[in-house]
């Protein structure tokens, strides 16, 4: 089991919100797990907003501000936000197992909404991109 899970919900948000989360603890999975505490607590758009700025500044404050990408951190809330509004699970531990594409196969899930390469073009990392291939609903 992933480290992120020893803390609360509550807890995680904020020590993330803090920039006080050790970055040891914010993998892929407690990305995910982030954008699904903030999509249950305050919806799409608020959820972006929140996530957007807490994430830039969480790297900024771990020295890992070349890390952000504007374009996957928005893109995986929208791929977190299309299997929620699908799902019948309570909590973030049964969603990401009936939903582990969102862990195991994110890149290619990217991939079915992109044709430029997210993860490495520049224009993404500084400002959101739209889909090319398949918008999120």
């Amino acid at each position: 089991m992933e480290q992120h899970y020893t803390l609360s919900d509550a807890e995680f948000e904020r020590q993330f919100a803090s920039a006080e989360l050790n970055p040891a603890v914010f993998s892929h999975e407690a990305h995910l797990r982030l954008a699904w505490i903030h999509l249950n607590r305050y919806g799409l758009e608020t959820a972006i907003e929140n996530i957007t700025h807490q994430l830039r500044n969480y790297t900024k404050t771990v020295g890992a501000a070349d890390k952000y990408n504007e374009t996957v951190t928005i893109a995986a809330i929208h791929a977190v936000n299309h299997f929620r509004m699908r799902s019948a699970a309570n909590d973030f531990m049964n969603f990401i197992s009936e939903n582990s594409r969102l862990k195991t196969n994110f890149k290619d899930l990217m991939n079915a909404h992109y044709r430029t390469d997210i993860f490495k073009s520049v224009s993404a990392k500084v400002s959101y991109l739209e889909p090319e291939l398949l918008a999120f609903d």
